[in-house]
């Protein structure tokens, strides 16, 4: 739905910038208790942890009295099983008026070794102007935004019309697996015109962004086979097609001499081409000196735009384990990114049609378990034009369009089951903030400019009627 057009009051921006500014370290307090919990969606840790967690956010959501309701929910997965809990509330707002969904999850990855980690992943730990622990910049700052952007709407505006519903995942680390399912039968409470997605990123600490493009995914787990049984690499190598060696040529035929993806059919979908030098683009990734990125486009295109294939597992023997043995068989898992407006079966279908065209020696390929989602193309409404004003008022510097690399097939869904709606995809996370891996970190000057932007785009929304 189509609201009048009316550029950003700027009047807003200092009183709303002072009161993010005085509820900053509340919000810290807050953040610190909700990265206490170790609320991570995966079979091997406490459920326990997440039921704790949904309880904290339902609290803080509820301590608003804002909302006409707030609950935790839960749906059931594709195999049966309940999904884990989500926090779910409404307000409803006058009819001409816009309404906004607020989306976070409250799940966070497992911590890993941590022996990596220079801090307790568990406990929020401020060095400079950053704050450690798990969780804390993916996603559950993305919580506090919304929370105290809510908190400046009651505080700074006239009188609330605008509608606001909220939620909050529990399992966005772990696949969302009861997604779509949970958008179904909660369809009503969370219909709205606009839906505000904050799981992403920002270009820089200085520069904000929105995410209007993410690459889909596909991935295919392949064994190769030569031999009936293992035999004496010395006794027959030579003419001998081993499974390891056969693997190897089928993995290296994925990519040209350039680095490209080889996989015929596949197509590219143009973005923005930001600076990005190859010494950034090293800092970031980590590559070691001498080490050049893949590929011929530039970097941003090559991340954002262009299909990107990795191996992400190979079930072989180890080196320690090794003997002089020709392996029989071989199995591998490719994980491929695709354009983002690709269609993820037909890419599937590319891959495989390739990896059989590219068995050497007359190899044997079984294919094996598949995984696919899709990418997203966000469509430009009144929503991107606000927030861009908005996170350009908030920021040292005026805002820009990025797309990610990775994907987040539930955007999809978002668009799928409210297609009238315009989806904007914020985040509070810049390149160093290291999420899901060990010493995540939220740089706080960006927290601040996050909810200080989305404050101004609810209050200045909340003006606004229906075109």
């Amino acid at each position: 739905m189509a609201f009048a057009s009316e550029p950003l009051d700027k009047a807003l921006v200092e009183p709303v910038s002072q009161f993010i500014n005085d509820s900053f370290p509340q919000a810290i307090g807050q953040l610190g208790e909700m990265v206490k919990i170790p609320g991570i969606a995966w079979e091997a840790f406490d459920a326990n942890n997440l039921e704790r967690s949904a309880e904290l956010v339902a609290e803080y959501f509820t301590e608003l009295n804002f909302f006409d309701w707030v609950q935790i929910r839960r749906a059931p997965k594709p195999n049966g099983e309940m999904g884990s809990p989500a926090v779910v509330a409404r307000r409803a707002g006058k009819p001409n008026r816009p309404h906004v969904l607020l989306y976070a999850h409250h799940d966070v990855q497992p911590p890993g070794d941590s022996a990596l980690w220079e801090t307790d992943p568990f406990t929020a730990t401020l060095k400079g102007d950053r704050l450690f622990g798990r969780g804390v910049s993916d996603d559950k700052s993305g919580i506090i935004t919304h929370l105290y952007a809510i908190r400046a709407l009651q505080q700074l505006a006239d009188q609330v019309e605008i509608g606001v519903s909220i939620f909050i995942e529990g399992e966005e680390e772990a696949g969302s697996d009861s997604f779509e399912n949970f958008l179904a039968e909660n369809r009503e409470d969370l219909a709205a015109d606009l839906i505000i997605v904050a799981d992403s990123a920002n270009w820089s600490t200085e520069i904000p962004a929105l995410t209007t493009s993410l690459r889909g995914v596909v991935s295919q787990v392949f064994t190769v086979r030569t031999l009936d049984h293992a035999v004496h690499s010395g006794m027959f190598g030579g003419p001998l097609p081993d499974a390891l060696t056969a693997m190897v040529k089928v993995l290296a035929s994925l990519t040209d001499e350039a680095g490209d993806v080889a996989i015929e059919g596949l197509r590219s979908t143009k973005c923005d081409d930001l600076p990005l030098s190859q010494a950034e683009f090293a800092g970031l990734a980590g590559l070691l000196d001498g080490v050049k990125p893949m590929g011929t486009k530039s970097l941003v295109q090559q991340t954002w735009g262009e299909p990107a294939v990795t191996i992400i597992g190979i079930d072989a023997p180890s080196v320690a384990l090794s003997s002089n043995t020709a392996q029989p068989s071989i199995s591998a898992k490719v994980s491929l990114r695709i354009a983002p407006d690709q269609d993820p079966a037909e890419a599937l279908k590319l891959l495989q049609q390739h990896l059989l065209a590219n068995a050497p020696f007359g190899a044997h390929i079984e294919l094996g378990a598949v995984e696919k989602g899709p990418g997203y193309l966000a469509k430009e409404g009144w929503g991107s034009t606000l927030a861009h004003e908005a996170f350009s008022a908030a920021w040292p510097q005026p805002s820009v369009n990025i797309g990610v690399g990775g994907s987040i097939p539930f955007i999809s869904t978002f668009a799928t089951l409210f297609p009238d709606a315009e989806i904007m995809v914020t985040g509070v996370e810049e390149p160093d903030s290291r999420a899901h891996s060990p010493n995540e970190s939220q740089h706080l000057p960006t927290l601040k400019r996050a909810m200080t932007a989305e404050a101004l785009l609810l209050i200045h929304g909340n003006q606004l009627s229906r075109d």
